[in-house]
């Protein structure tokens, strides 16, 4: 259960600094510096261009038409909205698959839900991640390119906000994947718990093997209060209240009487 939360922490953490990310404005940024002051600073990110002078003003400039815009800003949009819808669904089965709920069915169901999830994240993360490496990609291009004439830019907040959310997406993402290892690696083997104080017979967990005595099936993940009855009559109140917890499905009870 700690290893589920600290995947679901870890991932929705990452997809709210990817949300975060789209509308933020310093995806790219480019200064025009005076002799005393910044004279102009110029930034833009996936849906305008702006700039801002030395009095504070800023003047924008949406993109007029998404089919005539770069390639690359096209592929960036839809790998972040990509990424934003697979965060939110992810965090929608996270939330069913944890067993810290009591939504979803039995613990193997609840397992491969998180196990989707996780998915979800890791997805999401790798789209964010292509996202941001892509426009920072053709930013370190033209920076660098002794061709290109027209105004350079460097790389603004928003790339390394979306870096930084993208690894704790894939991060939780795999936490959540790997914590179905722990639901299916559990068997229902014979096991032997203590007689609690006060109560006079000999109780023990194990397989029923054809001897004489009252038998319970406790079904996966039901966290009810079993009260035993068998043919023995000597039993406490102590015993009552004994096998409250969550057991496996198809596990035997066997009282056996002194």
């Amino acid at each position: 259960m700690l290893q589920e939360i600290v995947g679901f922490i870890f991932a929705t953490s990452g997809w709210v600094l990817v949300c975060s990310t789209v509308p933020t404005e310093y995806w790219k940024v480019s200064t025009l510096d005076g002799t005393v002051i910044t004279t102009a600073t110029y930034w833009s990110n996936l849906w305008k261009a702006c700039v801002t002078d030395s009095t504070g003003v800023t003047n924008c400039k949406e993109f007029p038409s998404m089919l005539a815009l770069s390639g690359y800003i096209q592929a960036c949009r839809g790998l972040m909205i990509a990424a934003v819808c697979l965060g939110f669904f992810g965090s929608i089965f996270a939330l069913i698959g944890m067993k810290c709920t009591k939504i979803g069915g039995p613990d193997k169901t609840k397992a491969k839900i998180a196990c989707f999830a996780g998915v979800n994240f890791v997805l999401s993360g790798l789209c964010s991640l292509t996202a941001c490496s892509l426009y920072a990609h053709q930013i370190t291009s033209e920076f660098f390119d002794p061709m290109y004439l027209a105004q350079k830019y460097e790389l603004g907040a928003a790339l390394f906000i979306g870096w930084g959310g993208s690894v704790l997406c894939i991060l939780g993402g795999c936490i959540l994947c790997f914590s179905i290892a722990g639901s299916f690696s559990k068997r229902g083997h014979p096991q032997t718990t203590a007689t609690p104080p006060g109560c006079s017979t000999s109780i023990r967990m194990c397989m029923c093997d054809g001897f004489e005595c009252k038998i319970l099936s406790v079904k996966e993940n039901l966290d009810l209060q079993y009260i035993l009855y068998a043919k023995l009559q000597r039993y406490t109140t102590a015993c009552e209240k004994l096998f409250s917890v969550q057991q496996r499905r198809n596990l035997l009870i066997l009282i056996c009487g002194s």
